[in-house]
């Protein structure tokens, strides 16, 4: 049996990293974990042991790159293998992935290519000097609505805030392009909220959204900043009885905030006593989702009932090709081009998030899951957060299953707030199921739940009765959760916009935070994708044996 190599910590490894120029990392810190592993080697001889490596390396690939199966989430972790063989395939699989790693990172990065077109209309908007408004007082925002603010802790407005406030309030349609966590909702939502308090009215706004959690959370956003006015809202969204918000919307509420099919079957359904006629605000948010073939036929039939003299927004992280056709289409005689706001920066991603990449087998990601939740690095250490007391505590039997059961959830050390992207709802809930065992407090998001069980789960997160959540890329869109501390990517999402709204989850509203990506010997592609696409480097972390 192979001797037993000692684990360099995340945080020895992100130590060294810290300090070294960022276009050498990645070479220095492979000679510096071979040397590591050149210094406890035994005086068997290096050569032959090269050799060796090199015969069960050319096996693998042989063996197992073909023999992969696409649904990789229902891949087991053999307990019976031999420790060595598992190290030694580990160490082949995380030679050939930094070789290809290596030889893409010597190729000068390309900008990003803007699909943007320069418009020559002059009755298109231009962007006001973001300069000029350092308060939401000089945005023209009312007395009632800033004290609303800064009742939840808001003073002075973000740069899309800054940018998109005033021409929305001016009666021009707007398109918003800024990254997750600044402010995009609060962007829209207060000159909704302050053309309704002039001329309030039932069905005022409409706010269509790609995912039902994403519509709650919209819709607290709105009753917050419109307490003061005691503002109505309605969400309309699947998984919830259509009776129930059938009457909802008989009522007349002010702002809806819904999924585009249920919104449509509502309009199918029958006679209603309520109509869209006089609609003077239409939103899509993450409209680069909305916009995409999957909602077509939905949002089709809703322009044609909604009235041609409303405003409409778009509001996304990713500008999407689709996105850019709306925004430089021709508009209609009498309505001018829609106000454009676009991000500045290249990278898509926050300064204050940093991201690493996890270079590790496929077959043993659980174990490097278990230990990046219980080893954090030292700077999320201190974001760890106790769950809520009970109001009435009980004597706890340790004797029977269920005392000895918490018992071994509180001699686990739990990690600060974390949210685990899988690709698939099944990879979601097996994770979720092998925290269980491993008594890590976890719940999880999918579409395999229930909408009852999907809002519980959130609710359970948010309050910090547990401090993981297992999500599918139904969690990565617009979902605002205070004090995420890290994002662990189990799978890597097919398009590098996905990453971006999945890293989005922390470091929001100018906190910090760490995303942490796990690659496999068939992501090497993918990752190099995503650095290509928000215009930065990650930090490679190498597995090493966990004892």
């Amino acid at each position: 049996m192979a001797p037993k190599r000692s684990f360099l910590t995340t945080d020895d490894l992100l130590r060294r990293q810290d300090d070294l120029p960022q276009k050498r990392h990645r070479r220095h810190l492979i000679f510096e974990a071979s040397a590591h592993l050149r210094r406890e080697e035994s005086s068997e001889d290096e050569d032959s042991g090269r050799e060796s490596r090199s015969s069960v390396s050319t096996e693998e690939e042989d063996d197992g790159v073909h023999n992969q199966d696409k649904d990789d989430d229902e891949e087991d972790v053999d307990e019976e293998e031999d420790e060595s063989d598992i190290e030694t395939r580990h160490f082949s699989v995380v030679n050939r992935i930094e070789l290809r790693l290596n030889k893409t990172i010597s190729k000068p990065k390309l900008a990003p290519k803007s699909t943007s077109k320069p418009s020559s209309d002059s009755s298109a908007v231009t962007e006001p000097p973001v300069s000029l408004h350092r308060s939401f007082a000089t945005l023209s925002i009312s007395l009632s609505l800033r004290k609303a603010l800064q009742s939840i802790s808001i003073h002075t407005p973000t740069e899309v805030q800054a940018a998109c406030i005033p021409p929305l309030l001016a009666g021009h349609d707007c398109v918003g392009n800024a990254k997750t966590g600044s402010g995009k909702t609060i962007a829209f939502a207060l000159p909704i909220l302050q053309k309704l308090s002039v001329d309030p009215y039932g069905l005022f706004a409409l706010v269509l959204t790609p995912t039902r959690e994403l519509a709650f959370q919209i819709s607290e956003q709105f009753a917050v900043l419109g307490s003061p006015m005691n503002i109505r809202t309605a969400v309309i969204v699947g998984g919830m009885d259509m009776i129930a918000q059938a009457l909802e919307l008989n009522s007349r509420p002010h702002v809806v905030v819904a999924t585009p099919g249920r919104m449509v079957d509502h309009l199918k359904s029958g006679k209603n006593d309520w109509s869209l006629s006089r609609v003077k605000f239409l939103v899509l948010d993450e409209a680069d989702r909305l916009l995409s073939s999957t909602f077509s036929s939905d949002l089709s039939y809703l322009f044609n009932i909604l009235p041609k003299e409303r405003q409409t927004c778009l509001f996304t992280a990713t500008m999407s090709s689709a996105i850019e056709s709306v925004a430089n289409a021709t508009p209609r005689p009498g309505k001018e081009r829609p106000f454009i706001y676009r991000m500045k920066e290249t990278v898509e991603t926050v300064s204050t998030l940093k991201q690493y990449y996890f270079l590790v087998p496929s077959h043993v990601r659980e174990s490097y899951l278990f230990y990046l939740l219980c080893n954090p690095p030292e700077s999320l250490i201190g974001m760890r957060r106790a769950p809520p007391e009970p109001h009435q505590t009980k004597k706890r039997d340790s004797t029977g299953q269920k005392g000895r059961k918490q018992v071994e959830e509180e001699s686990i050390k739990q990690p600060p707030p974390t949210i685990i992207f899988c690709a698939r709802a099944r990879t979601a809930a097996y994770v979720t199921a092998l925290l269980k065992i491993l008594s890590v407090r976890s719940t999880a998001l999918h579409s395999r739940l229930t909408q009852r069980e999907r809002l519980t789960s959130l609710s359970l997160f948010r309050s910090c009765v547990v401090p993981v959540l297992v999500s599918t890329d139904v969690g990565a869109r617009g979902l605002d959760i205070d004090d995420v501390a890290m994002v662990i990517n189990w799978d890597l999402p097919n398009e590098p916009e996905e990453y971006t709204h999945r890293v989005g989850r922390t470091a929001r509203a100018g906190q910090s935070g760490v995303a942490m990506s796990f690659v496999t010997e068939r992501d090497e592609e993918r990752i190099l994708k995503v650095e290509s696409r928000i215009g930065g480097h990650f930090l490679s972390i190498i597995a090493r044996s966990v004892h």
